[in-house]
């Protein structure tokens, strides 16, 4: 009996997988349903990895998956994936199953975002709890590096993880809407799992694994350690990984809330560049990297591949969409509510009471701060600098209004004109000491695009507008200026404080494995919060400085105006904007930049290739141009050398032949123009025939007024094109005879 039991997964996958092509879909979710209620954990637990990547697609993109961001709601497959997903559906069950059990599934680090990948192959393990312990190590190196993840886990990374895959989308198939299948269910997974009231519902299933443990101390023969910009000492990040022997039971209570917020932010926050990588790693980490290495080179048997091959050179900076952003934005404005939702007693109660609080009271403490902050920030600062000078970046920018405004998610119905009138209470200027830079860095980012885009354009204009408003709201300014006063105030007073650590987010393990003390100290929190987001050498910009306020007064604009009444004048620099001459060409000035913004001057943009090339234009005849060009071609392919010898005599001759047939030299203007490649140069100044100007609408309208004007005088046609001839050679014979003195006077 034993061995027919081994073989029932593989014919049940095998099975699975010729119904997923020939049956309806209908039926194959119910039979999967069926599948899932019948069958025990051990052969599930091998169909898992390819129904999840059957629903939501393979990390690679090669597997489609059921195309969650186009399915719609009108669909007639909508309400199947729903129920089939929902967080009490029978795929969740699935996952409980397995989790019951301690399946681990493995993910290659190939997948992860780019920092981390990154960072793993150069041996520093990012500061997450998500990848503590989990890293499998084979024997070929550090290339094929794994996560072991659990089944929830692994569920929710394949869910997070086709949001940014790039797919081959069959033709036809439209930009998926806010309404789809795959934006519903991340909305009901947030509202199911971090929910802002009660509790998350327990597992149907007992869960001898309990909550998500901090990480066991890693032996010293592991030389990964935790990177980031919050980084205190090893010696401290070693002690607060160590697991607490009287672990709170309660804490099993948020374990899967904790890993899915995880999942999240790691996979949808955690891109930037490869500037910014190297930025954010702390000299703490790289010292402990260069240790790494040298005890590496001593060793006699060193790994197939060495840690960091490759890793800058192939580092791909991630390019978010707009849908992707729209979600994080759905994240965010969920966090809000989930963090607003905090009891009022446990907000105001002292450190001490917290550990008196409810697991999911205390997360609500602390998510915003401690989850999603860092990274949030350097995700925004990555789009407000990559992203394209488009109507397109009002999704980054609601997504940066939607996280600096809490109060709008505190759930209280108030009415809007009332709430605009009374401003931004007072209990968030907490809030807006400890994001400083979220309101600040960003705001100045955002000045430096609007500088640079049309705001004639009625979108652009909105998105100014829409920042202009938030920052307008009475109190909120204020409450920036004091943050930036008590980031301001002299080192010297925090010396008696020094035995503080910075309050930052997590340093691995649970967030309730390590909780610190709340500094009260509002000098202590904005720079712990400034110099944890960009470093101790950091060169902070006031927003209510001299140096910002500079760039919108009416001072420098008024000298911006004048400086533009006085160019008007300057001959050819009428037309150019107002530039500077760098090493690769002009760049444009703010001066310059404006002028053109507004349509005050601009650039000449003229054709400097071969001119029977150049594109047809509106007043010539493309029938005629070909037709010309074809006969042109063959009577210079043919007299070519015929016409080089005529042009190239001196005498009268060979002037009337370089005036018919030679290319009309570009004049020497004073303007730059693009440099041409010799062949091209070459090519064009060779004398030849051009019949183009015969097809331009002028040209034939000029000859059927000269036919129709012989046709009064009783010329025929012959005898009408002859007189043209001749008065076409007669005036070349002038212009010969006669330019050079008419062209010096």
């Amino acid at each position: 009996m034993a061995a027919p039991a081994l073989q029932q997964p593989s014919f049940l996958l095998a099975n699975l997988k010729v119904d997923s092509t020939t049956k309806p879909f209908l039926q194959r979710c119910q039979e999967l349903v069926k599948v899932i209620d019948d069958y025990p954990a051990k052969e599930l637990h091998l169909i898992f990895p390819w129904l999840v990547e059957s629903v939501f697609g393979s990390l690679d993109g090669v597997i489609m998956g059921w195309n969650l961001q186009f399915l719609q709601a009108r669909s007639n497959e909508y309400n199947i994936v729903m129920d089939f997903l929902d967080p009490s559906g029978p795929m969740m069950k699935l996952v409980y199953k397995l989790q019951a059990e301690e399946y681990k599934y493995e993910i290659p680090v190939s997948f992860l975002p780019g920092p981390v990948k990154a960072s793993i192959q150069e041996g520093v393990l990012p500061d997450c709890p998500l990848f503590h312990n989990k890293l499998q190590f084979p024997l070929s190196g550090l290339q094929t590096l794994s996560l072991a993840l659990n089944p929830f886990e692994y569920y929710m990374f394949i869910f997070a993880s086709s949001l940014i895959t790039p797919k081959n989308y069959p033709l036809g198939q439209h930009v998926s809407s806010l309404d789809n299948a795959y934006f519903v269910l991340v909305d009901t997974y947030l509202k199911y799992f971090l929910p802002t009231e009660g509790s998350v519902p327990p597992s149907p299933f007992a869960d001898n694994r309990g909550s998500v443990s901090p990480p066991a101390p890693r032996a010293p023969s592991v030389p990964f350690a935790g990177y980031g910009i919050h980084s205190t000492s090893l010696l401290k990040r070693h002690i607060s990984h160590q697991p607490s022997v009287t672990a709170d039971p309660a804490a099993q209570e948020i374990w899967r809330s904790e890993a899915l917020l995880q999942v999240f932010v790691e996979i949808w926050l955690h891109h930037y560049s490869l500037e910014m990588y190297q930025k954010l790693q702390s000299p703490q980490v790289k010292l402990a990297l260069l240790h790494y290495r040298l005890s590496m080179s001593s060793m006699p048997c060193q790994p197939l591949t060495p840690p960091g091959s490759g890793t800058l050179d192939t580092y791909q900076t991630f390019t978010p969409t707009e849908e992707h952003v729209l979600v994080v934005r759905l994240l965010v404005k969920h966090l809000h509510a989930f963090s607003c939702s905090l009891k009022p007693e446990q907000v105001c109660s002292s450190p001490s009471a917290h550990s008196h609080a409810s697991p999911l009271e205390e997360f609500k403490r602390v998510v915003v701060q401690r989850f999603v902050q860092q990274k949030l920030y350097v995700f925004l600062q990555h789009c407000f600098g990559h992203w394209p000078l488009d109507a397109s970046f009002r999704a980054v920018l609601e997504t940066w209004l939607s996280y600096i405004q809490p109060w709008r998610y505190t759930g209280e119905n108030t009415n809007p004109q009332t709430d605009q009138n009374k401003g931004v209470p007072e209990k968030w200027g907490l809030f807006v000491q400890e994001n400083l830079l979220m309101y600040t860095k960003l705001f100045q980012g955002f000045l430096n695009r609007v500088v640079r885009i049309d705001l004639v354009n009625v979108k652009n204009a909105l998105m100014v507008f829409r920042v202009a408003k938030v920052f307008a709201q009475p109190n909120l300014s204020e409450m920036i200026q004091k943050g930036e006063q008590l980031f301001l105030e002299p080192e010297h007073v925090l010396h008696h404080r020094q035995h503080r650590v910075f309050l930052t987010p997590s340093h691995g393990g649970s967030f309730l494995s390590a909780r610190q003390s709340v500094v009260t100290d509002g000098v202590f929190r904005v720079k712990s919060h400034v110099y944890g987001l960009e470093g101790q050498d950091c060169q902070y910009k006031q927003m209510f400085g001299t140096e910002l306020r500079g760039a919108l007064n009416a001072g420098q604009l008024s000298q911006l105006m004048a400086t533009l009444g006085s160019g008007q004048d300057d001959g050819n620099s009428r037309q150019l904007p107002d530039c500077v001459q760098g090493e690769n060409g002009l760049i444009l000035t703010d001066l310059g930049r404006m002028q053109i913004i507004n349509g005050l001057r601009r650039f000449e943009i003229e054709y400097q290739g071969d001119p029977e090339l150049q594109p047809i234009r509106s007043y010539e005849n493309a029938v005629l141009v070909r037709l010309f060009f074809k006969i042109s071609s063959l009577v210079n392919e043919r007299f070519g050398g015929h016409m080089e010898v005529l042009c190239s005599r001196p005498d009268f001759l060979g002037r009337l032949g370089r005036h018919y047939l030679a290319s009309p030299e570009v004049m020497a203007d004073g303007r730059q123009r693009s440099p041409e490649t010799r062949r091209t140069a070459e090519r064009n100044r060779r004398p030849r025939l051009s019949l183009r100007t015969l097809a331009s609408y002028r040209t034939l309208l000029m000859l059927l007024f000269l036919y129709l004007f012989g046709v009064l005088f009783s010329f025929g046609p012959i005898s009408s094109t002859l007189l043209i001839l001749t008065g076409g050679f007669l005036y070349g014979l002038f212009i010969t005879l006669f330019g050079d003195k008419l062209k010096s006077q």
